[in-house]
């Protein structure tokens, strides 16, 4: 096997299993990119597991399937100190790793789509990876956020997360701060002992309570958000659903409220969604390996 080869294995550990795109998948998608001139695009963990993110409940590999662990919910965070310096010690050990994965071919094929084809209205991500950001696409709205924000809970200041992780280094110089595990949001599991010394950030203005800039379990989606959300779906004439099962209602509720304005639905995703009585086309298959089939240029000198 060769280097690349073992480089793209490793890469999909996180990746469930699934069936090889054939030609009709082909065929579906082209046809549906091809009636498409507003194209509204919601993505989701299944898209970042390509970049080697596991996410929570892809069949066997997710990390519901590899661990009892369940993610830390909002109203725990809040009221209890110890909760959140254990989240801050996990997060600290595993920002190194997390913030360092790169684009796949979905993250560049859609920066490609909206801006050199000029296709995509809008891309809504679920993920809090920024790989949407860092593939170069302009217009995204991070629907659960971002973990490359962190916000003051007292004074609502936004703070880089590198600068947070400076800090964080400065109160606790004897921890380590990399780990070759990681899960969704990018925090790790640690002992007890690893944490019981843990110093916490407060905010550098008030000295308030700091929280990653994303939404927790039990958090409901900003209202500035949802209005975003709202009006790229009224504005786009089709909506394509990449890497999502489409769990999380605030997701769900995309699909149903495009398909209520009889807006055309593609999904690609490995295993069943939520939206999958409603999809016009549902390709039960790997986005990368679809995506990387298609050629934009052939297919858009068609138009």
């Amino acid at each position: 096997m060769s280097l690349s080869q073992k480089l793209i294995n490793n890469s999909l550990i996180f990746v469930p299993k699934h069936n090889p795109v054939c030609e009709a998948d082909l065929k579906h998608f082209s046809d549906f990119l091809l009636r498409c001139k507003r194209l509204l695009i919601l993505t989701g963990a299944g898209i970042s597991t390509e970049s080697g993110i596991p996410d929570y409940r892809s069949d066997g590999v997710g990390l519901y399937a590899r661990s009892n662990s369940r993610p830390l919910q909002y109203q725990i965070f809040i009221k209890s100190y110890e909760a959140r310096r254990r989240y801050w010690a996990r997060n600290y050990v595993g920002w190194s790793r997390f913030s360092s994965f790169q684009p796949n071919g979905v993250h560049l094929f859609l920066r490609d789509l909206e801006l050199e084809y000029h296709k995509v209205s809008s891309i809504i991500t679920q993920n809090v990876d920024n790989l949407h950001f860092e593939a170069g696409s302009k217009r995204v709205i991070e629907l659960h956020g971002t973990g490359f924000r962190v916000v003051c809970l007292g004074c609502d200041m936004m703070f880089s997360r590198h600068y947070i992780q400076d800090m964080l280094k400065f109160l606790n110089p004897n921890m380590i701060e990399t780990s070759q595990y990681i899960r969704p949001d990018g925090d790790v599991e640690l002992s007890d002992d690893d944490v019981k010394e843990f110093t916490m950030p407060t905010c550098p203005s008030c000295h308030g309570i700091l929280k990653p800039d994303i939404v927790f379990f039990g958090e409901n989606v900003p209202k500035e958000t949802t209005r975003a959300v709202d009006k790229e779906i009224n504005f786009c004439d089709s909506l394509l659903i990449l890497g999502s099962s489409l769990s999380t209602y605030s997701g769900l509720r995309i699909a149903l409220k495009s398909k209520e304005l009889r807006k055309p639905l593609a999904i690609v995703n490995i295993g069943p969604t939520r939206g999958d009585n409603i999809a016009d086309i549902k390709i039960g298959k790997r986005c990368g390996e679809l995506l990387s089939k298609i050629s934009l240029s052939k297919l858009c000198r068609l138009v």
